[in-house]
């Protein structure tokens, strides 16, 4: 095993670490993680990254993201109204600048826009 594919393999795992943890923590996104998760794996494993599109809790909304670019209407409910929330903390009670404030809910606005212009369902349904 040659060092860039041990990279891979190696970065793949901390990305599924992190996802599970993001089941647990509201503050972590669980599903682009194991996004991530998936890239690595199908540079280093095809074997996992087939693994985790076939979970069968996971799986299925990842093989609707990489052949459609859905995101489900309760994942976007969902993370807008994190973002919603971290939005307003760091807009008025964050001990940020004003500018990283700003400049950190801009951000929020970007990724937003791009969920919501995803769609919710695949184009069959």
């Amino acid at each position: 095993m040659n060092a860039l594919r041990l990279f891979y393999l190696g970065f793949g795992w901390l990305c599924v670490g992190l996802g599970f943890m993001g089941v647990i923590l509201p503050v972590l996104p669980t599903t682009p993680f194991l996004l991530v998760a998936l890239w690595a794996f199908s540079k280093s494993s095809p074997e996992l990254a087939e693994k985790l599109r076939n979970h069968k809790i996971v799986g299925p909304y990842i093989r609707e993201w990489q052949d459609h670019g859905v995101i489900p209407r309760n994942a976007k409910i969902i993370a807008m109204t994190m973002m919603t929330v971290m939005g307003v903390y760091f807009a008025g009670f964050s001990p940020l600048p004003g500018w990283a404030a700003l400049l950190f809910c801009a951000v929020l606005v970007a990724v937003a826009a791009f969920i919501l212009t995803r769609p919710s369902n695949p184009p069959n349904k």
